[in-house]
């Protein structure tokens, strides 16, 4: 998932593609870690995700040094599925409301590969990961802009609010066996309170 596929080699100036077989490694390396970091916490050894992404631990440091390298790559990877899953709700017809059900339930989809800052993973910290953070929220803000502007959506939801609730329903209950109905049924509850409703008091007052 990763965006960057070629690492530098030689010195500046000179880059090779990874292999093919490198690219597959790194990715089950990041999907073994995300699985790893949610159910043991960030302090999971890292021979624990080799052994689990069955590659060699000298596979996880070639790829990332330590291990707050992983940590960061974990965040990059899910700062990107939020903004693609954010374009594509943004370009979906119909109303806001139906948009933002869609982040949401695609949310609840990707959860077991978010490990987002209020999972485990670090805030973002390099610039491309902020900018994938940044340009996320932008574009859930400009579907909620919508609905506030047709008066459809209550006027005091920000965007904070359906990233915050998102990021909630990405992250199951240990006690609940199967997490995503109930996060679908808490989706459905949270969507319906975020409708304009006539005769709702006016938050502003």
């Amino acid at each position: 998932m990763i965006g960057a596929v070629s690492e530098s080699k030689g010195g500046p100036g000179r880059r090779r593609e990874l292999r093919r077989d490198a690219i597959d490694n790194r990715d089950r390396v990041l999907a073994a870690a995300a699985a790893a970091v949610r159910r043991d916490g960030t302090a999971v050894p890292m021979a624990t995700i080799a052994a689990d992404a069955g590659v060699g631990v000298g596979t996880v440091y070639r790829h990332y040094p330590s291990r707050d390298a992983l940590l960061g790559a974990l965040t990059h990877r899910s700062f990107q599925l939020v903004l693609e899953t954010a374009r594509r709700a943004a370009a979906l017809d119909g109303p806001p409301i139906e948009r933002i059900r869609f982040f949401l339930e695609r949310t609840i989809e990707h959860g077991s590969d978010l490990v987002l800052p209020m999972h485990g993973g670090p805030a973002p910290a390099d610039q491309a990961t902020v900018a994938l953070r940044d340009e996320a929220h932008r574009t859930l803000g400009s579907i909620l802009e919508q609905g506030r502007d047709d008066g459809t959506i209550r006027a005091d939801v920000t965007r904070a609010d359906i990233v915050s609730f998102g990021a909630l329903l990405a992250q199951g209950l240990p006690h609940v066996p199967d997490w995503k109905p109930t996060a679908r049924r808490q989706a459905d509850i949270y969507l319906t309170g975020l409708l304009n409703r006539p005769g709702r008091p006016d938050p502003g007052r």
